[in-house]
């Protein structure tokens, strides 16, 4: 298997394989990106005779036409793939380039981390996530099935949809919140450092994802444009009615439409996803933790011996403060025994996050 492209996803791709023993081959047009990958053990340098089954694609979206055309010219037998962001931009710009699209499958796995690089690459960052695979009308179902094959390797969860649908459903779970963010966080910014001190949890989590790499999200707003801007256009029409209410809190239907919205926001949140996929909602239980060596690691087994799957985990410690939190997500109905369990085990449960 050959992978073009040793930043996060492609190394990540990389690591995940060679954990399965397979033979996989690195490029990257920058000769340090592919020693650094090849030193984290993802896989090997090209060498003469190679010939790959399926070659995954893992450059910025503004040169990921150009690369699996190549790849596509480079190796006649093979499968190419791509795991951009956007869809329908390359497949439209293969098209009219004449390429051989009954070889190639757009794919696109939601999996990333803020940080970027073979250095923020892991073997597992692909398990237990969705992982699109766009069909078209040049390329058949068996032809394409190794890509499904691979996604099922690595522990994500296989989902088909074509490129339009795939690039307007994005804009909404993954390029419409990553502005939503940064301009959130920029306003911090100007903000003194007395009100900065007194960040909690909720800022962290509407924030992370703000600290994404410049670069390539300028490619990736810019290939996706239009439906990002229907979907800001709809969230401005949102915030108007909200600043509206606000500017005079006790006019007739103000505080309907604040607790409206508000509750639209719960709606859309107990929709989101959870563990492997299910549409199920979590209590959670917030622990306090000391900050003292092999605490969590204690807390984290004793949930276990109570019998509880833990289904997501969250932590917030403060600067200064001795102590942690720890947010566990479980099933409703476990969540009354494992605190009535956990306190008596002498852990202090307290209120949520801030």
């Amino acid at each position: 298997m050959r992978i073009v492209g040793s930043g996060l996803l492609g190394t990540s791709i990389g690591l995940a394989l060679r954990e399965h023993g397979v033979d996989v081959i690195l490029d990257d047009i920058s000769p340090s990106g592919l020693d650094l990958a090849i030193d984290y053990g993802a896989g090997r340098r090209a060498r003469p005779g190679d010939a790959p089954e399926l070659v995954i694609v893992c450059v910025p979206p503004d040169v990921t036409a150009r690369v699996v055309a190549a790849e596509l010219a480079a190796h006649p037998a093979a499968l190419v793939t791509d795991v951009a962001s956007v869809k329908v931009a390359p497949l439209e710009e293969l098209r009219a380039a004449g390429a051989d699209l009954s070889r190639y499958i757009g794919s696109h796995p939601m999996a990333g981390r803020e940080r970027s690089g073979a250095i923020s690459a892991r073997a597992d960052l692909f398990i237990g996530r969705p992982w699109v695979i766009a069909g078209h009308d040049d390329i058949t179902y068996r032809r394409a099935a190794p890509v499904e094959q691979l996604a099922l390797d690595l522990g994500a969860l296989p989902i088909e949809m074509d490129a339009a649908e795939h690039d307007r459903n994005v804009a909404l779970v993954s390029h419409a919140p990553q502005l939503v963010s940064t301009l959130l966080a920029r306003r911090l910014g100007g903000a003194t450092d007395s009100a900065v001190s007194l960040a909690g949890q909720g800022l962290r989590d509407t924030t992370r994802i703000a600290s994404s790499d410049p670069e390539l999200w300028v490619q990736i707003l810019g290939a996706n444009a239009a439906p990002v801007v229907e979907i800001l256009r709809a969230l401005r029409d949102d915030l108007d009615d909200v600043l509206g209410a606000l500017e005079n809190p006790t006019a007739p239907g103000a505080r309907r439409t604040i607790a409206e919205t508000l509750a639209g926001g719960n709606a859309g949140v107990a929709r989101i996803p959870g563990k492997h996929g299910q549409a199920s909602h979590f209590s959670q239980i917030v622990v306090k933790v000391d900050d003292t060596p092999g605490e969590l690691a204690r807390l984290l087994t004793e949930i276990g011996e109570a019998g509880v799957n833990m289904e997501d985990l969250r932590l917030e410690h403060s600067p200064g403060a001795q102590i942690g939190l720890a947010e566990i997500s479980v099933l409703p109905e476990v969540e009354e025994r494992l605190a009535r369990e956990l306190e008596g085990r002498g852990w202090k449960i307290v209120g949520a996050f801030a």
